[in-house]
């Protein structure tokens, strides 16, 4: 009988072409939530003023596997973290 591991392995690969929901951030006149791919929600996230970063909600399709826990919805500081990673990949344009 084969036993089960946790921990120890690699951190699995980020799929930055997964759904995301980018809430409470202002779209014109309203408050919607901006669907969008997560590589697109982070990258939106970098644009916005502090104050609305700070009040954002990403929510991915899928559970994201960041310093060995899954993590179901980001806010402010795990959502900086993200744009870090996708910095990480090379990704992000200054």
């Amino acid at each position: 009988m084969a036993g089960a591991t946790w921990g120890g392995g690699p951190t699995p690969e980020i799929d930055w072409r997964m759904s995301a929901a980018l809430e409470n951030v202002p779209r014109g006149n309203d408050d919607l939530a901006e669907v969008t791919s997560l590589d697109g929600a982070v990258r939106m996230w970098l644009t916005l003023d502090s104050a609305y970063r700070e009040g954002a909600v990403l929510t991915p399709e899928r559970p994201v596997q960041m310093n060995g826990a899954l993590t179901h919805v980001f806010h402010d500081d795990a959502i900086a973290a993200l744009a870090d990673r996708l910095s990480d990949l090379g990704t992000l344009r200054s």
